[in-house]
């Protein structure tokens, strides 16, 4: 069992939300899903709270409206395996509102940010040839998406 379960708080939103994961994330679970009464007005039969499991990870979701938001300072990170993976990811979360960012991160059309990092990165930063690793690291910092090929031409030394 988890000990420690993020909770991202969405505004009155989280039924798109979790439409979205579950066609974004092929191994997409709904453990439990509380919903708003009929007291609760325009947001009757809404999820008020649910947890989700994501890639073996849990979440809790909240549904209470705008008085938080999604910051940059917290984010789920993907870890990808080959730049066909990093596309898909990067595609589906990007799309209808989602927004662009550096060094492989984004944030979907619900503000929350996503670092999308093919394995393949971290294998070049953590080459035992600094040099290379300091190569591949400068041409990470000019992406926003991770082009995997472009590291690796920057790490073996290519031009620009």
């Amino acid at each position: 069992m988890q000990k420690i379960t993020p909770c991202l708080w969405f505004n009155y939103n989280a039924d798109e939300a979790l439409e979205l994961y579950k066609s974004v994330f092929p191994d997409f679970k709904l453990i439990s899903a509380n919903h708003y009464d009929a007291s609760a007005g325009e947001n009757a039969g809404k999820i008020f709270v649910a947890e989700i499991e994501l890639m073996g990870s849990r979440f809790q979701i909240l549904n209470a409206g705008p008085m938080f938001k999604f910051t940059e300072a917290i984010s789920l990170s993907i870890s990808c395996k080959g730049q066909e993976e990093v596309d898909y990811y990067w595609d589906k979360l990007t799309a209808d509102g989602g927004e662009e960012s550096h060094c492989g991160w984004l944030k979907d059309k619900f503000g929350l940010s996503w670092q999308v990092v093919p394995v393949e990165l971290i294998e070049l930063f953590n080459h035992k040839d600094k040099e290379k690793a300091g190569r591949a690291m400068q041409a990470m910092m000019k992406q926003m998406k991770i082009i995997i090929q472009e590291l690796e031409d920057a790490a073996a030394g290519a031009p620009a």
